[in-house]
């Protein structure tokens, strides 16, 4: 078994409001005394986030086991890897944006999560340490990768071309930025409409790229880039945010 380097520890936390950013996004802000101490400090940072498991209404702290988290009774515990905004140090509140879609834990969560309701987060994860001299970028995800495309582009050089590219599930994931959305067609797998993207997307040699999504999509993408358009791997940060079937997040990266 793979041994890898235990994650930063769960800050336990309570709802305290949830706004609508778009029929499919659901915006909610957690607070709580232990998020003293948590910092953010680069764009597109990551930080995962544990939910109750699906019919409970009591968070169980899981136990990192050298490879992945897993709850008491052997069960994998409801995961997501999320993108915060910075953090609001002095009101102690962090905001993490959710797809509603329907299906799946966490997006049933966010469907009927109420002010009071328990959660946790553990980070940050690294952010995207961007080159300002690259000569262009190219960002690409689904529609758990807007929150990051969007610090992004608000950070990126504004004299440097940027292409964005997003695969929505439904024509409400869309918002208002400077993105080409890309609709999945119904039955097609997760990320089946980013690859195709990407795939025909004009991508200059020294582009520095970063895309994140569904891990077997961005694996996908991970072999376009590197095998078949020979781009560095250094030039490129290629992040799997979850796993289709999966309860646990991956947070895969390149």
């Amino acid at each position: 078994m793979r041994v890898r380097r235990e994650p930063p520890r769960f800050r336990p936390l309570t709802v305290r409001t949830i706004d609508d950013v778009s029929p499919r996004l659901r915006r909610v802000t957690f607070s709580g005394p232990e998020l003293e101490g948590l910092t953010i400090e680069q764009p597109a940072a990551s930080v995962r986030l544990l939910l109750p498991s699906p019919g409970a209404d009591e968070l169980v702290m899981p136990t990192w086991t050298g490879n992945e988290f897993l709850l008491p009774d052997g069960r994998r515990p409801t995961i997501r890897t999320c993108t915060p905004p910075p953090l609001d140090a002095q009101a102690l509140e962090l905001d993490l944006e959710i797809v509603v879609h329907g299906d799946g834990a966490a997006s049933e969560w966010a469907a009927t999560a109420a002010p009071g309701d328990p959660a946790a987060v553990s980070g940050p994860g690294r952010g995207y340490a961007f080159e300002p001299d690259a000569p262009a970028f190219l960002l690409a995800g689904d529609e758990t990768a807007i929150p990051a495309i969007s610090q992004l582009l608000e950070v990126l050089p504004a004299d440097r071309p940027v292409q964005a590219h997003v695969e929505v599930a439904d024509p409400d994931g869309r918002l208002p930025l400077p993105i080409e959305w890309h609709e999945l067609p119904q039955g097609a797998p997760p990320g089946d409409a980013l690859v195709g993207a990407i795939e025909e997307a004009e991508i200059a040699v020294d582009t520095r790229v970063w895309v994140a999504g569904e891990a077997a999509a961005v694996q996908r993408i991970r072999r376009h880039l590197f095998q078949e358009r020979g781009l560095p791997r250094s030039h490129a940060t290629v992040r799997g945010y979850w796993k289709h079937g999966r309860t646990a997040d991956t947070d895969d990266d390149d």
